[in-house]
């Protein structure tokens, strides 16, 4: 009988990472979200007044009351449906805007001598700095809405394409002008795969701003949308009413910040993601 040796065991196929059942991470989260909730009944309950005032803030119970009667009325999903509108539209814009500028400015030298000082002297400016000329600039509230959404969005996905742009190594682009293809073999078979990680981690970044400035827009000079009826329950002192429209704010978000990653992994499937499985 031959033992095996180093060099067998070196052969040896290693386990794979990322194969075990996912159940004990999602386990986790879910005992950590139901500690928090519990900790929050607990505090709101007990009329905890430590530094803190939780005494001036409602209850779990409250909260899920008021989301029951929120939920039965036809108010709160027109206001959903008007909120996802405004960020799909300024999103999708800002989407196919900051792709485009991104890849030029990484791109082109002239462009970006002409255009790039200009978006790197507005991209400091906060997009919700922007609400007063947007409602002297549009016609009406909606579009100016959807102008700050967009803003919102625009400038990380437009920097993080221009870095993932300039990041592709020279030595694709020679290839395939080697193989005799021109400048939209280039654009079309090495830019704009190569630097679609990037785009998407722009995608991720500016999903995020845009339901911060749409909300905070509603909440300015909106008639309708989750923001604008969180500020409404705060003006009548319907203090549960502002933990829904909160609630609400961050289910979205989560949700359409997870739809934007997924749709990543669809679309970059061909990267390696041992470390990342792992997890």
């Amino acid at each position: 009988m031959v033992e095996a040796g180093p060099a067998a065991a070196a052969l040896t196929p290693a386990p794979a990472k990322g194969t075990g059942s996912p159940w004990p991470g999602r386990l986790t989260k879910l005992v950590s979200v139901s500690a928090a909730i519990g900790v929050w009944q607990l505090l709101t309950a007990n009329d905890v007044r430590f530094w803190l005032r939780f005494d001036t803030l409602p209850t779990v119970t409250e909260i899920l009351t008021a989301f029951g009667r929120r939920l039965g009325t036809d108010t709160y999903f027109l206001d959903l449906a008007q909120s996802l509108l405004r960020i799909l539209s300024g999103f999708g814009l800002a989407t196919v805007a900051g792709v485009l500028t991104g890849i030029a400015l990484g791109r082109s030298r002239r462009f970006a001598n002409v255009v790039g000082p200009l978006t790197e002297l507005a991209r400091p400016v906060p997009a919700i700095a922007v609400v007063p000329i947007a409602i002297l600039l549009f016609p009406d509230d909606e579009a100016g809405i959807v102008f700050i959404t967009f803003l919102a969005a625009y400038f990380p996905i437009m920097v993080s394409t221009r870095h993932a742009v300039r990041a592709l190594p020279t030595l694709w682009e020679d290839s395939v002008r080697t193989l005799g293809g021109g400048r939209w073999d280039v654009l079309l078979r090495v830019v704009f795969p190569g630097s679609l990680p990037g785009v998407f981690g722009g995608l991720s970044v500016g999903i995020g701003v845009a339901w911060i400035c749409v909300i905070s827009a509603e909440m300015i000079s909106g008639r309708l949308g989750v923001g604008y009826r969180t500020w409404q329950a705060y003006t009548i002192v319907d203090y549960p009413g502002v933990f829904v429209g909160i609630i609400t704010i961050g289910v979205l978000g989560f949700g359409t910040s997870a739809a934007v990653e997924l749709l990543g992994r669809r679309v970059t499937r061909w990267l390696p993601r041992g470390q990342e499985n792992a997890r």
